[in-house]
């Protein structure tokens, strides 16, 4: 663990009643950090000895002084469990984040009126980052009104070896590669691997750092060679990285030579080639964070080009040239919750409860150099509901698509619903419910629906339709078993239910075998497997589902493997 501070000298000192002098208040970079490890308990970190909270801070005009940094390696040598020779080695191999990493990512600094907002949000923010699994910030002693912070992280392993193993209804996946996610302490990211995926075979490199130079702006690169053609990813964006940020600007270009199949009753029913084309340049601004929310403008300049040729016989999609502006608004609240065992196992999550809602609209001509008259739509929308610890919904709307001619043009509509009911600490009863329905889809635009998405029993892409639904049920038990100190150990039972609707989207295609059509469902147990010391794959899946509806063809049961964001 490395412990050091930066702070501004000469800062102005004005006596204040309200804050007591707490030099004696211990720093407290020993203490646990909230999501490093084995637990269920609270994700917040307790106040400092003495240190007034934030209210009082606030009201006092308090400011920051000292910004302290205590940075601890991947592995924590002082426990008697840790403090083993290959985990010494670990931490003596892997490089910590540097200071000057978390500093620039900081939205305060010395000499700044103390907010709780800025440290919350701040705290947020480098929660994101892959390469730390553990982030508190705090307020840890107070001098007449002078606030000294401070930053506490702990690191995960960033050089990965990667070895791609997965198995979803029936078809597997794999691959190998080396990948970099925190090079030299920057933040940056470097990899290069090689995948057998269910459509192709790609070697990537790539390079990602989302602070150029120290800076907010973010680069983005990648290049694959794929077994049907290439990739070429650049991008250059300065995001709203917080709620009070107050412009954006980027641009973003991507170049695809690729052989895409189209699927009918889980199995390839024609291939088509493509060439697509797409790039974007935009500028945003808004007025920061003002009662609780923020809204944001952006305008852009959208270029989406797409060729195909014939491989297999059967139709062939429409080809595409747009080019369009467009203008697009957000509003979003200020409103999270720090939980833990909900999506991920042992670890700080931050539950957005608040409205984050979006729309942008575009307009394609061809004056402007379109091949038709388009207006280009999309739309987000998400709000959260807790009561408590208890009982937590998350709800969510998205579509996106065209109106042509008149009519909706690959258009698609998605409702989501997702509820967590926290019976015990170690206990969580967890139902959710989506809803996607497309309207005169692009025949290569599909709904598919199978392992990879949700019904576990069921082969890949099982299902095609014009439209689909999937209900899911799931006990959820976290266990206290920390697996060689490396992962945190859960597990789940669950069933699942969905269907497509709307036929084929294939024309000619055959019709869905006896067992095919109508609703399927499964049940299944599962081993999850959460791991907070690797920058990547947070979550291990290990399920064995065993459908109860579908043809013959299908096996008794189901054995899907794979790494997951959540559980």
């Amino acid at each position: 663990m490395q412990l050091t501070s930066r702070g501004r000298h000469g800062l102005r000192l004005r006596a204040c009643a309200l804050l007591v002098a707490a030099s004696g208040a211990a720093l407290g970079a020993d203490d646990p950090l909230p999501g490093a490890g084995a637990g269920t308990g609270s994700a917040r970190a307790e106040r400092a000895p003495g240190v007034p909270d934030d209210a009082t801070l606030e009201a006092a005009g308090a400011v920051i002084g000292d910004i302290r940094y205590a940075r601890r390696s991947v592995f924590d040598t002082r426990l008697a469990e840790e403090d083993k020779a290959l985990f010494r080695l670990a931490n003596r191999i892997h490089v910590l984040t540097r200071e000057s990493t978390l500093e620039s990512q900081l939205l305060f600094a010395p000499g700044d009126p103390y907010s709780a907002q800025l440290i919350e949000n701040s705290e947020r923010i480098l929660r994101a980052q892959p390469y730390l699994g553990a982030v508190r910030i705090r307020p840890v002693a107070v001098r007449g009104n002078v606030v000294d912070i401070e930053v506490a992280t702990q690191d995960t392993w960033t050089l990965r070896p990667e070895l791609f193993v997965s198995s979803k209804g029936g078809s597997g996946t794999g691959g190998a590669g080396i990948r970099e996610t925190n090079l030299f302490g920057l933040g940056s990211e470097l990899g290069i691997s090689y995948r057998k995926g269910l459509d192709r075979d790609s070697t990537t490199l790539s390079y990602r750092d989302p602070q150029l130079f120290g800076s907010r702006w973010l680069l983005d690169t990648r290049y694959a060679a794929n077994s049907d053609g290439h990739g070429r990813l650049f991008a250059l964006e300065h995001p709203f990285y917080a709620l009070d940020a107050r412009w954006s600007a980027g641009a973003r270009w991507l170049a695809e030579t690729r052989i895409d199949p189209i699927y009918q009753n889980g199995q390839v029913a024609t291939r088509f080639g493509s060439r697509v084309r797409t790039g974007t340049i935009y500028r945003g601004w808004s007025d920061g964070l003002r009662d609780g929310s923020a809204t944001r403008w952006t305008f852009g300049v959208t270029h989406d080009e797409r060729e195909v040729r014939r491989v297999d016989p059967g139709p062939l999609p429409r080809e595409r040239r747009l080019v369009y502006p467009w203008i697009g608004v957000q509003w979003i609240e200020d409103a999270y919750r720090e939980t833990t065992n909900l999506d991920q196992i042992a670890r700080t999550e931050d539950l957005a409860l608040g409205w984050n809602a979006s729309i942008k609209l575009g307009r394609a001509t061809e004056s402007f150099g379109s091949d038709r008259a388009a207006t280009v739509f999309e739309a987000n929308a998400t709000k959260g509901h807790a009561d408590g610890d208890a009982h937590t919904l998350l709800l969510g709307a998205t579509t996106n698509g065209r109106f042509e001619g008149g009519a909706a043009a690959d258009t698609l509509l998605g409702l989501s619903a997702r509820y967590w009911w926290r019976r015990s600490p170690h206990r969580v009863f967890y139902a959710s419910l989506g809803v996607d329905r497309g309207f005169n889809l692009d025949i290569d635009r599909q709904l598919n629906l199978g392992a990879e998405n949700g019904l576990r029993g069921y082969p890949v892409r099982y299902r095609s339709g014009q439209g689909r639904w999937l209900f899911t049920l799931e006990e959820r038990t976290y266990t206290d078993w920390y697996l060689f100190r490396l992962f945190n150990v859960a597990w789940a039972a669950f069933y699942d239910m969905g269907a497509t609707t709307g036929g084929n989207v294939v024309p000619g295609a055959p019709q869905p075998l006896p067992g095919q059509d109508g609703i399927l469902k499964n049940l299944g147990v599962g081993l999850r497997l959460g791991n907070n010391r690797l920058s990547f794959g947070s979550v291990v899946h290990i399920d064995v589902a065993f459908p109860l509806d579908g043809d013959a063809s299908i096996g008794r049961f189901q054995i899907n493997v794979e790494g997951k964001r959540s559980f």
